[in-house]
Order: C-alpha cells, then structure tokens, then sequence
C-alpha cells in the first residue's frame, strides 16, 4: 500500500479544474467522502472509487494509478 499525500493533492485540484470533487465521486459511487479521500490517500484501495476519480479525470485509471494497476501494454 502506496500513501501518496501530494497524488491526493494534486488529484482534488484536477478535480476541481474539471469542475467536479471528492464529494461528486462519492454521490455518484454512492459511499461517503471520508471513503473516497482514504482511497485517494491511499490508505485503502477500491477499485470503483478508483475508477470513478479516473473517470472524472478522463484519464485511464492505470494513468492515475500506475502502481495499482500496471499497464497492460507489452
């Protein structure tokens, strides 16, 4: 388990800039928003929060994850 502060960080200001937040992944995913900032920290993994903050970004979760998910390039 990776804790990665400054990802958190920098993750809720690219949501911000793309007009969203912490707290519309939570309504959308259902689950609180303590759950999806644990997740954005890194202190607990979900792969549906994970995918969804991915989504909002439009960035592929691998992107944003890479060391959650590896890439599937060869």
């Amino acid at each position: 388990m990776t804790i990665d502060l400054t990802r958190h960080e920098l993750t809720k200001a690219r949501l911000k800039i793309a007009q969203s937040s912490m707290s519309d992944v939570a309504r959308e995913v259902g689950v609180s928003h303590s759950s999806v900032t644990v997740v954005s920290q890194g202190y607990r993994r979900s792969a549906r929060i994970e995918a969804a903050i991915a989504g909002k970004l439009g960035v592929p979760v691998e992107e944003l994850y890479p060391e959650r998910y590896p890439s599937k390039k060869a």
